[in-house]
């Protein structure tokens, strides 16, 4: 069995301790990194929110692109742009 390393990743301002394998790391660092920018645009362009709200939208987009992606569909700009903005318009209609 692989022996699991400890690494400190930070998800919207708040630091969590995992351990994952050497091999997964950069994987994990990358995707953490993806999350926090995505945090960072959400944070633009819904101003006034509180924290849970766009790590919420994150996952949402996130979970979103991976069922796509399971589907067969490839990812292009203008498929991400519509799919941020029907995610726009649904976060709209529930805030």
């Amino acid at each position: 069995m692989q022996e699991l390393i400890p690494i400190n990743i930070v998800i919207g301002d708040r630091t969590y301790r995992v351990k994952v394998s050497p091999g997964d790391e950069e994987v994990v660092r990358k995707t953490i990194k993806i999350i926090n920018d995505k945090i960072v645009e959400f944070k633009t362009n819904f101003a006034g929110k509180d924290m849970q709200d766009y790590i919420s939208m994150v996952l949402i987009w996130y979970a979103t692109q991976v069922a796509e992606n399971k589907n067969g569909a490839g990812m292009d700009d203008a498929s991400i742009t519509d799919s941020l903005k029907k995610l726009e318009l649904q976060l709209d209609k529930l805030l």
